[in-house]
């Protein structure tokens, strides 16, 4: 039920388009739709007037309207083969060029949280913001240490704003959900569940101090990307200290082209960066926009990331992780009938879905796209054939993976940017490829026998235990033929686990053996393809041993 208070929201958003000369989008609206005409009887059109530009006009009622609608502009920023050139640059400015709040305000509220003047912790702090975007700004200082550090700052009574904006999203979402089939397709009400999830996240800034932290070890003296150190002793939930870099901001292209930067290796870091913390950390920054980012270029030909804002960060699941990884390597093998079979696999298409005929369908959306460069791709327009394909088969929309499509998105957007000639599919594929051999080589098979083994160990003086507790129980007539189904179990379990781990410690111990073999002088071996012939047997023999320790 639509509350008084959403009502009034809802008539405050159509207000404020109608105001910024934004009328059609509010007729645009199926709902209004048979009330165009009024375009022509409302005040303001009567007469000619001069108004900004189109796109001032959208970021400006955007602004107005709140934090939601501007994270959509920014989302909206980066996609300039979607949108005009004017639009999309316009746009751009919602990055980092919010209109800030009051310098003074943002003093008195990092008083509050220290609980002390802020000349106890800071030598120097700059009233005017360095930048302000939707929820928060930033605002330079320097510690009594002389470290420079920024202050972030959440903008005062947000919450509110954010739950009440929330709640109309819902309702939305909702009604989306009654009165469309391809709404309840899509999931809306599990996706603003997810972004709801997200945006209350990205309001507690010890959160994403964490995460930066988190991102900080992940990239630890790395030399594609920089994470700032965090300050905690000077971080509450509405205040994140943090150390102050210097870089070329990620919106000064030509800048930077310049001086000489080489902006086809900084576009390939981009994809590296991406698939790492997808695929190796399992842990991303979500919000790479133009804004988020800066660059090192202290040395052109080798530049670097540096990474601020990590107020939202995604994780997959191991199935997702794997899932998308055979996913990807499909489409660059072109073998769309895997991708169908996946798809069908994964229950993101109904069961019966004829694996030929989304094969076909994928194949026709797909085929045109490889081996050109991102310049000459619209992903806009993929999307676009693809929702028809999704539509056409069902096909479901994973909540748990919009955090990650809206970063890939961003990547792109920031990718045909930077080097309009980098050819995503090339860069991407030997990464994938490489992660694949880890999951299914014999690194995993080894990963998975140092995982397992102390649990194997740990749990066999409990079988005699168990298997006596259900002796007992089942003398006591609870439940005889389970109890009976019980005890089998334990016993074969008991037995495969024995097994198991004497095959594992007879095939380390081949390789103990090799080792030892190997370590004598050369005078003493029977040489076999210049290997001694026992250290070969044992190795092979402890391989064999191993392999049936894991596989049991």
């Amino acid at each position: 039920m639509i509350k008084p208070l959403q009502i009034l929201r809802l008539l405050h958003i159509n207000y404020v388009l109608a105001r910024h000369g934004l009328d059609e989008i509010i007729f645009a609206v199926h709902l209004f739709r048979p009330f165009r005409f009024l375009i022509f009887l409302l005040p303001w059109n009567w007469f000619i007037r001069m108004r900004a530009p189109r796109g001032q006009r959208i970021r400006e009622a955007l602004e107005e309207l709140g934090p939601i609608f501007i994270k959509f502009g920014q989302m909206l920023s980066t996609r300039k083969d979607l949108l005009p050139e004017e639009i999309a640059e316009e746009l751009s400015m919602l990055q980092d060029k919010v209109p800030p709040f009051d310098g003074e305000k943002a003093q008195k509220i990092i008083e509050q949280a220290l609980g002390v003047s802020i000349k106890e912790y800071f030598d120097d702090f700059e009233v005017t913001p360095l930048a302000s975007a939707s929820v928060a700004q930033v605002h330079a200082a320097r510690l009594k240490n002389g470290n420079e550090v920024v202050v972030k700052v959440l903008r005062p009574n947000i919450m509110p704003v954010i739950k009440r904006d929330i709640g109309l999203l819902y309702i939305i979402a909702r009604l989306a959900e009654r009165y469309s089939k391809d709404a309840r397709r899509l999931r809306a009400v599990e996706i603003i569940e997810e972004y709801e999830k997200t945006i209350l996240d990205e309001l507690d800034l010890m959160r994403e101090a964490a995460n930066a932290s988190q991102l900080r070890r992940n990239f630890e003296n790395s030399d594609k990307l920089y994470i700032p150190e965090i300050y905690w002793d000077y971080t509450r939930r509405n205040v994140l200290v943090m150390e102050r870099i210097h870089g070329e901001p990620m919106s000064a292209i030509e800048q930077m082209k310049a001086r000489g930067v080489n902006m086809k290796r900084l576009s390939e870091l981009g994809v590296e960066i991406f698939f790492t913390q997808v695929f190796t950390h399992n842990f991303f920054h979500a919000d790479m926009h133009p804004g988020n980012i800066f660059v090192d270029i202290e040395n052109p030909d080798q530049p670097k990331y540096i990474a601020v804002d990590f107020g939202i960060v995604g994780t997959l699941s191991p199935r997702d992780q794997r899932y998308l990884a055979e996913n990807f390597l499909a489409f660059f093998k072109r073998d769309y009938n895997r991708v169908a079979q996946l798809h069908v696999d994964s229950g993101w298409v109904p069961e019966g879905t004829r694996v030929d005929e989304f094969e076909s369908a994928i194949r026709s959306v797909c085929e045109p796209i490889f081996e050109r460069p991102l310049k000459e791709i619209s992903f806009g327009n993929l999307l676009l054939r693809l929702f028809q394909t999704a539509r056409r088969f069902n096909m479901e929309v994973q909540p748990q993976l919009v955090l990650l499509q809206k970063t890939l998105l961003n990547i792109e957007g920031l990718g045909r940017q930077i080097y309009p000639d980098l050819d995503l599919w090339k860069t991407a594929k030997p990464f994938l490829e490489k992660w694949m051999n880890e999951q299914v080589g014999m690194r995993s098979l080894l990963k998975g026998f140092k995982n397992n083994l102390p649990f194997i160990v740990e749990k066999m003086p409990d079988m005699p235990e168990l298997i006596f507790e259900a002796i007992k129980k089942a003398a006591e007539g609870e439940d005889n033929h389970q109890q009976t189904l019980a005890i089998n179990s334990l016993k074969e379990k008991m037995e495969s686990d024995q097994q198991k781990l004497i095959f594992t410690i007879v095939g380390v111990a081949g390789f103990i053996v090799s080792a030892i073999v190997m370590g004598q002088p050369m005078e003493n071996h029977t040489l076999f393809l210049e290997m001694p012939l026992i250290s070969w047997v044992s190795s092979g023999l402890g391989a064999f041993f191993l392999w049936l320790g894991l596989k049991k």
